[in-house]
Parts: C-alpha cells; sequence; structure tokens
C-alpha cells in the first residue's frame, strides 16, 4: 500500500476516514513508510479520530463477537467482568445487564473516553493488557473481543488473564483465522500487522499460559477461544 501524498486521501476513503484523518496524518509528521503502521492504529489498534468514534461508539459493532462471548461467559450477578480492549463499551453494556459488575481497559485515550460516556456505570481504566493494573484474583471472567488479533505477547497476556482472574475463573477470547486474511474482516494493510492463528495453535497458547478446558471453536473463520483457571 502506497502512502504518496496523491495517494494517501484515497487510501484513507477506503477505510471510511476522512479530510480529519488526512489532517492528522499530516500533522504526525511521520515519514511515508510509516503510514500504514498509522493507519492501522487510527482504524483498529489505538482508534482514534471522529470515524473511530462512529464505528466503536455503533450499537451493532462486532456484534457477532460480543454475542458469542457474553454467550459463552453466562454472566450472573456477583460476576465481576473485565473486558480487555473494551473499545466504545458495547460489550460493558450487555454484561452490565446480567449483573454483574464489569470494568473496561483499553491502551487507546480516545476509546477510554468513549467507553466512560456510554457506559457511565462501567469502571474504564487506560492500561495495556501485557501488564494489567489489577491485583491477583481480581476477577471471575475476561472478554477480548477483535483484539486478541493485535497483542505482540499474547502469552504474556494470557499469563496476565490467569494471575487476575479467580480459581475456576472463564475467559472467552473472540479472534481471527487465518481464512479471513485479506477480506473485509482483516484487509491490508491491517492483516500484515496482525497475528493469525489455526485453531489448534490459538488453543496451544492458552494452554502454555496455565489455562485449562480450553476449546476453540470456529465458525465460517471467526473463532471463539474459551478456557478457564
Amino acid at each position: 500500500m502506497s502512502a504518496e501524498p496523491r495517494g494517501v486521501a484515497e487510501i484513507l476513503l477506503t477505510f471510511g476516514l476522512g479530510d480529519d484523518d488526512l489532517s492528522a496524518w499530516q500533522q504526525s509528521e511521520l515519514p511515508p513508510d510509516g503510514f500504514d503502521d498509522w493507519l492501522t492504529d487510527r482504524v483498529a489498534r489505538r482508534p482514534a479520530g471522529r470515524r473511530a468514534r462512529e464505528v466503536y461508539g455503533s450499537d451493532d459493532v462486532h456484534d457477532f463477537a460480543r454475542r458469542a462471548i457474553l454467550g459463552a461467559l453466562s454472566l450472573e450477578p456477583g460476576d465481576r467482568l473485565l473486558d480487555i480492549g473494551c473499545g466504545g463499551g458495547l460489550l460493558l453494556r450487555g454484561a452490565l445487564a446480567s449483573g454483574a459488575m464489569v470494568t473496561g481497559l483499553d491502551h487507546s485515550e480516545e476509546m477510554v473516553r468513549l467507553a466512560r460516556e456510554r457506559v457511565p456505570e462501567a469502571d474504564v481504566v487506560l492500561a495495556r493488557a501485557e501488564q494489567l493494573p489489577f491485583g491477583d484474583g481480581s476477577f471471575t471472567a475476561i472478554a477480548m473481543s477483535i483484539v486478541f488479533f493485535f497483542l505482540p505477547d499474547p502469552i504474556k497476556v494470557l499469563h496476565e488473564c490467569h494471575r487476575v482472574l479467580v480459581r475456576a475463573g472463564r475467559l472467552a477470547i473472540y479472534t481471527t483465522s487465518p481464512a479471513l486474511r485479506g477480506t473485509p474482516a482483516a484487509p491490508e494493510p491491517l492483516a500484515s500487522r496482525g497475528h493469525f492463528y489455526e485453531d489448534e495453535e490459538l488453543a496451544d497458547l492458552a494452554r502454555h499460559a496455565g489455562l485449562a478446558a480450553v476449546e476453540v471453536v470456529n465458525d465460517h473463520g471467526g473463532q471463539l477461544l474459551t478456557a478457564s483457571t
């Protein structure tokens, strides 16, 4: 993907981005070869800008993943859920309806602000998945929706999940399989900056982190990983 000045606006348009995003790219003063990483961050890895707020503030964003995760976790009153990479907080809102206590975490300042606006009942913190700012056994359940794909050190994140979960805590992760690489679900340049795992590879990551009852269900390329401590 080219980042030549005459092509940037056209590339942004294919991702639904506009003049404010073009201005943000120009103000970043990054070299042309940094455009793909900048675009990946702005669209998905660390969402920012008007379009990001519209997308991640939508009531149906990633609803397929949200439904699968909440169905797998079967939250009840008394549960304490941590949603890693909470985005605009839609999953948090769904979890609240079950009576659970909810905490969201994101490394995008804009997404933290958006989640706090949309789900004021939730505790939403700015932090990284590799270093969760919570004590051991703080949660009974953890969710990750369309986040695992971008983690540079998934084993470290899964170890952190294990640490902050209570005994017999539950984990549900929805991510993207290699079959969807290059499709609208994982377009370039995002695909080249993500991490795809075959079903058994994904399960092995969870087992290596010490998790038990590991299972991966693949639905037309969307993977639901569930496990427990």
